[in-house]
């Protein structure tokens, strides 16, 4: 039996609210849940009780009550929760209206703002009645293209308020990668930096905003943040459209008032990462995201009032919207925009110190890069207040666990979690009162009814499978835009298994209710008819020092399909047919013949996407010669040419 890296003390249980949670039900309900896992099952089993009680909990406000807690329809998607009722998101993150500390925007130059609950509520009623005044109103859609500042939170509370639709990208978006996604929208109110900051330089984006106004007919108001270039003027945007400066287009003050809206209701329009096609524009519900949330930061990540939050994300990926909901449990947020090391790789592990973050959130490759750089934070940071380290965007490396717990911390919740922008969530998550196994990613997420699949579509324990949802949840997309019969909606996630969502994830439920992710089911390899995911190969290629990172894909070649693993290694070295053995050595011992790779291929740069996921799709897709139809979603597109008529791959 595998020994856990960590285990909660009997005491740091009963002090977390999902324990508090568990006696609550217990006593609501004549029950005597002892434990997590049968907890898990009466949520799942008892969907309607288990979402009240989370309205109850977390004192959820609805203008309008509903009718019921959920009807069910013939199948999912098809089902309704809390029908008839009605309440507004934004409100619910600003019913704290004190001077205690709501947001903290720091950038990596050291500028640093706080605004309190009072200040932010004022700011966001300032802008809530200029944007008003030029006819925002229910349904509309605002769009953003702003780093991660207060400036963007104070804008998303104002469209939200009002019952408009929020959508966000990211600044380092290239121009076609923004109008594919605002393109389809059709924004009334587009706000956006005039420049922005990363790795100590500074990047004008009068052009491109040029650019893609020429391309947003539907635009009647642009505000622009001057940002990292000050000197902005509203004359160098070239529009139809109304133009004001930020400082310029609202005063700060007066109270925010709240639109009612049913719960169903659109909040925000997330997007598919784009790399395969035009991105899928993703409708997420106000009650949904609202519910799904305060589940999963109040019980799983036990966060309060006293709380102060940090994920390391950009605007355009789901963890910025997860992040800022930290404000409707009363918790401070920290909000960082630049590169994680800037000027130097200790810049967040300061920041930490310097906030008193107590839940930390970064990504696998974060913590890669910090055990790569040798840095050890228990030696030079304090980290008194930190509890919980929570990763995602990739599965954790099991090396990573280890790092985790010798050179950061010892008395940590470290949690690998895994969901997406899909339902912007996690099916998959951390829990405080569980232990903490290397590799393995802690427990199926409250209310979700997670299993594992084979292809026959039974469920299966200790072995790999896909990941799905046998039963309808508050957080599953409303629609995609544009697709009025949810036609879309269905082909994506309801094919596979009619009536179930199959999210897309290769994975494996342990025995003791724990999971791994094994990589994505579209990026499985097959060779001789075998299936074996990604993260298996990864996280032995990882064992290997001079090896940085790696991808790997599965080439077609003489009726059948081979692996190739294409690798990054550190600076100066090569590789040489001895450091290939190794690999290989390395892989054939920790998992199967099948495994290895045929071709093991250096490169210098590996595709990732802006938000940090590499891309085997769009690799496999040069490697066979097929165009890679959208090179704007990806951080470095410039590396997909290092895969292209590659000699190795040709015998």
């Amino acid at each position: 039996m595998t020994e856990a890296l960590w285990t909660p003390s009997a005491q740091r249980i009963g002090a977390t609210r999902m324990d508090a949670f568990r006696r609550f039900i217990n006593q609501r309900h004549g029950l005597e849940l002892r434990d997590y896992p049968a907890l898990h099952q009466w949520s799942i089993d008892q969907r309607e009780h288990f979402w009240q009680a989370i309205v109850d909990v977390f004192g959820i406000e609805f203008h309008t009550r509903p009718s019921a807690v959920l009807i069910e329809g013939a199948q999912m998607p098809s089902a309704q929760w809390f029908p008839g009722a009605t309440l507004n998101f934004a409100e619910h993150l600003l019913r704290r209206r004190d001077d205690y500390p709501a947001v903290i925007s720091v950038s990596e130059d050291g500028q640093r703002m706080q605004l309190t609950y009072a200040e932010l509520a004022a700011h966001v009623a300032g802008l809530q009645q200029s944007l008003r005044a030029v006819g925002v109103g229910v349904g509309d859609r605002v769009a953003a293209c702003l780093p991660n500042t207060w400036q963007t939170l104070v804008a998303m509370l104002a469209t939200t308020s009002l019952g408009a639709i929020w959508s966000c990208s990211s600044p380092d978006f290239g121009t076609q990668g923004v109008i594919d996604r605002f393109g389809q929208i059709e924004p009334k109110v587009l706000l956006t930096c005039a420049g922005y900051h990363y790795a100590g330089k500074s990047i004008d984006q009068t052009a491109k905003i040029n650019e893609i106004l020429e391309r947003l007919p539907s635009l009647q108001q642009l505000i622009i943040v001057p940002y990292a270039r000050p000197e902005a003027r509203v004359e160098d945007f070239q529009t139809p459209a109304n133009v004001a400066l930020w400082d310029d287009f609202y005063s700060v003050g007066g109270e925010p008032y709240f639109v009612a809206v049913p719960f169903a209701h659109p909040l925000y329009i997330l997007y598919s990462s784009g790399t395969t096609g035009v991105p899928k524009c993703i409708i997420h519900s106000a009650g949904g995201v609202l519910l799904q949330h305060v589940k999963e930061q109040g019980l799983h990540a036990d966060m309060g009032r006293d709380d102060c939050l940090f994920y390391y994300t950009t605007c355009g990926w789901m963890m910025w919207n997860w992040l800022v909901s930290g404000l409707a449990l009363g918790a401070t947020v920290v909000l960082y925009d630049g590169s994680p090391f800037y000027p130097g790789p200790q810049r967040l592990m300061d920041l930490i110190d310097d906030e008193n973050i107590s839940v930390f959130g970064t990504s696998a490759k974060y913590l890669a890069e910090l055990e790569r750089h040798a840095i050890q934070p228990r030696l030079t940071h304090r980290l008194t207040r930190l509890k919980t380290l929570l990763s995602t965007g990739s599965p954790l490396a099991a090396s990573s666990y280890n790092y985790v717990y010798r050179e950061i911390k010892e008395d940590l919740c470290l949690s690998s979690i895994s969901g997406g922008t899909d339902i912007v969530s996690c099916f998959v998550i951390s829990n405080p009162v569980l232990p903490v196994y290397r590799g393995e990613m802690q427990c199926k997420s409250l209310g979700m009814a997670v299993e594992v699949w084979n292809d026959d579509g039974q469920r299966v324990i200790g072995e790999k499978g896909e990941l799905v949802c046998t039963r309808h949840f508050p957080a599953i997309p409303i629609g995609f835009w544009n697709d009025p019969q949810q036609e879309k909606l269905l082909a994506t996630y309801f094919t596979q298994f009619p009536g179930v969502w199959a999210h897309g994830d290769y994975a494996e439920e342990t025995e003791r209710g724990s999971m791994i992710i094994h990589g994505r089911s579209d990026a499985v390899l097959n060779p001789g008819g075998v299936r074996i995911g990604t993260a298996e190969i990864y996280r032995q290629v990882e064992k290997v020092e001079q090896v940085l990172e790696s991808i790997a894909i599965g080439q077609r070649w003489k009726d059948d399909v081979r692996v190739v693993l294409f690798v990054r290694l550190q600076d100066g070295l090569h590789l040489t047919p001895e450091l290939e053995q190794v690999i290989r050595q390395v892989i054939r011992a920790n998992t199967t013949p099948r495994h290895v790779p045929t071709k093991i291929v250096a490169v210098t740069d590996i595709p990732r996407t802006i938000s940090g996921k590499i891309v085997e799709l769009a690799v496999r897709n040069v490697v066979h010669g097929q165009p890679v139809k959208n090179t704007d979603a990806l951080a470095n597109p410039h590396a997909l040419e290092q895969f292209r008529n590659r000699d190795e791959l040709n015998s």
